[in-house]
């Protein structure tokens, strides 16, 4: 190559020389050029894993106190058993609405609707009371431990202008019936009735 390249005139080195860095140039811009942002690509991808990978071990690292807080959710309620849910409901309201020192003058029908742990029940009362006795009342049933909240409430005066009307829609959550462990096997036992 050299050799051929000596041969040649100096205005046919010159005119290979620049046929060799045309298709020099060429070639980089048909296949390096493509590839610049490559490295940027990569370095953005190798980023965002490593947030990802951030994210998901704060959320792995998250996981036992999320079940200890499950575990107290479940048993912070008391276990009602289903067949007495609504008759506990019921007396619920009654015993606190007496307390506060009023009766109640309408219950429309309890409605029941589940969700993964619990079972909602639902009841509207209708009631007449003066404004501290229907505070009581809202205040103690909320903060009572029987997982009684008021969804929705209705007031305006009575005719006489002395009571308040009330239309109260309160819900009550209970746990769905727990999941009871099977018995474990003794081993032991088995073994040493096959022995024999």
């Amino acid at each position: 190559m050299k050799k051929y390249f000596e041969q040649l005139r100096p205005l046919e080195r010159r005119m290979v020389i620049g046929v060799g860095v045309v298709v020099l140039i060429v070639m980089n811009w048909w296949i390096v050029w493509p590839h610049f942002s490559d490295w940027s690509d990569l370095t953005g991808r190798h980023q965002d894993a490593q947030r990802k990978l951030k994210l998901y071990q704060t959320a792995v690292a998250q996981i036992p106190g999320l079940e200890t807080s499950v575990k107290a959710f479940e048993s912070e309620g008391q276990y009602v058993p289903e067949e007495d849910q609504a008759l506990n409901f019921m007396r619920t309201i009654q015993q606190q609405a007496s307390a506060s020192g009023f009766g109640i003058e309408n219950y429309s029908r309890s409605t029941m609707q589940t969700n993964q742990f619990f079972v909602e029940q639902t009841q509207t009362i209708t009631v007449h009371a003066t404004e501290p006795q229907l505070v009581d009342f809202l205040y103690k049933i909320g903060s009572s431990a029987s997982m009684i909240r008021v969804r929705d409430l209705e007031l305006q005066p009575d005719p006489p202008h002395q009571r308040l009307a009330a239309n109260i829609k309160l819900v009550a959550s209970y746990q769905k019936n727990p999941t009871v462990a099977a018995p474990a096997t003794s081993t032991g036992t088995n073994s040493t009735v096959k022995a024999k």
